[in-house]
């Protein structure tokens, strides 16, 4: 009875595999459009909470971005003492000629601490444009022309771009890499070629003061967890449209365990959840591993059928190979893309675990609404509104 329904549900999860991966092969990745001038003078928010051995050069990265304009740093820490201040310092000290500085904000003004600290920041900008990114983002040369080029259109009040996790020195981070590196950028296209895009990426966002009061500013978003999704999602909402930037810039996380990244994806899956509540229940449909294994699985299970279906279970084996064969092909293809690099090829097998253990997230994002971040614990309300428990310290 269930052969025929997962043999179709096989047959679509494949089509959706070759869907992603085409709309990907279309986006220019990695170009770059070399904007001309005039350039707009920008103001840069950076906040910052910790470092690691990579925070500096990450940091600087932004620093010696080639720019026709002026370009105002601002780094934001909740504590003199955290050591992000020495990192922040050192570097200012190297580089003088930069309009940079170190903003301590102590005031605690929402439950995201992250867009508290961008608040206070922005208090401080002095141009129009704001470039917003997290404080593990190494950027390529030239990023910030490509990045804020297009808001030169009044018509685009968002421009984003897409990221890949470089340093998976732990095999959970290699599983995280492949889901970022792999799976995320394809399917934020494949949801673009349906609708316009109506959200955010947040390692690097491009925007204008502008617009951002039109929303309320970035005050509105204390109280989401996902501020990234939100700032897109009401930019988008206001009339504005939503750009991707082709340039691919890089995330350097510091070294973390299976808890750690299990963490980390659970919140991932029950924000997005929370925020599209029906494509994310849907989102399974994709599952080229989950459909191919149910299908042969139940195809080896049932009754031996007579002639002329005896050959169902041959079928179905080599159905279900060729699927996920075109799922690895797929996963490894697109990963090469986006880092432009091989290194990944001997963890091949990544794809089936990735959509295995991504079954159990999908169901236990739908079981709970709690999640850990930045070291407390939450409830993510209805769009991803982050709510203390009533139990948790204040």
């Amino acid at each position: 009875m269930l052969t025929l329904p997962l043999a179709g549900l096989t047959l679509l999860a494949l089509a959706l595999l070759l869907w992603q991966w085409t709309v990907a092969l279309r986006f220019p990745l990695h170009r770059r459009t070399h904007p001309p001038p005039p350039a707009l003078p920008v103001s840069v928010l950076k906040p910052l909470q910790g470092c690691d051995p990579a925070t500096a050069d990450c940091l600087r990265s932004w620093l010696e971005q080639d720019y026709p304009a002026p370009v105002q740093f601002l780094f934001g820490v909740a504590s003199p003492a955290d050591p992000a201040c020495d990192v922040v310092r050192a570097l200012l000290a190297r580089h003088p000629e930069a309009d940079a500085q170190l903003v301590v904000c102590p005031e605690k003004l929402g439950p995201n601490a992250k867009v508290s600290t961008l608040v206070q920041l922005e208090r401080h900008a002095r141009h129009q444009a704001r470039v917003i990114s997290d404080a593990d983002v190494w950027v390529p040369p030239g990023l910030l022309r490509e990045v804020v080029a297009p808001l030169r259109d009044p018509d685009v009040g968002l421009v984003h771009c897409f990221y890949r996790l470089t340093n998976p020195s732990t095999l959970a981070m290699q599983w995280e890499a492949f889901a970022i590196n792999a799976d995320f950028w394809s399917q934020v296209l494949q949801a673009r070629s349906l609708r316009p895009l109506d959200f955010a990426l947040g390692a690097v966002m491009a925007t204008t003061q502008a617009h951002l009061d039109r929303i309320g500013g970035l005050a509105s978003l204390l109280h989401h967890l996902a501020d990234d999704y939100q700032l897109g999602h009401r930019i988008a909402a206001s009339g504005a449209r939503v750009e991707l930037c082709p340039v691919v810039v890089e995330c350097h996380h510091a070294p973390m365990r299976w808890t750690d990244v299990w963490h980390h994806q659970l919140r991932w899956a029950r924000t997005i959840r929370a925020c599209q509540p029906i494509p994310y229940f849907f989102s399974l449909l994709g599952n080229a591993t989950l459909w191919p294994a149910l299908w042969l699985l139940a195809t080896l299970a049932s009754p031996t059928p007579s002639p002329p279906l005896t050959a169902q279970p041959a079928c179905a084996a080599a159905a279900a190979t060729l699927v996920l064969l075109l799922r690895i092909l797929a996963g490894a293809h697109l990963q090469t893309r986006l880092t432009r690099s091989a290194r990944h090829l001997p963890c091949f097998w990544m794809a089936p675990v990735k959509d295995l253990l991504q079954c159990l997230l999908w169901g236990l994002a739908f079981a709970g609404n709690q999640v850990r971040w930045r070291g407390q614990t939450f409830r993510v309300g209805t769009t991803g509104r982050l709510i203390k428990p009533p139990d948790a310290p204040r």
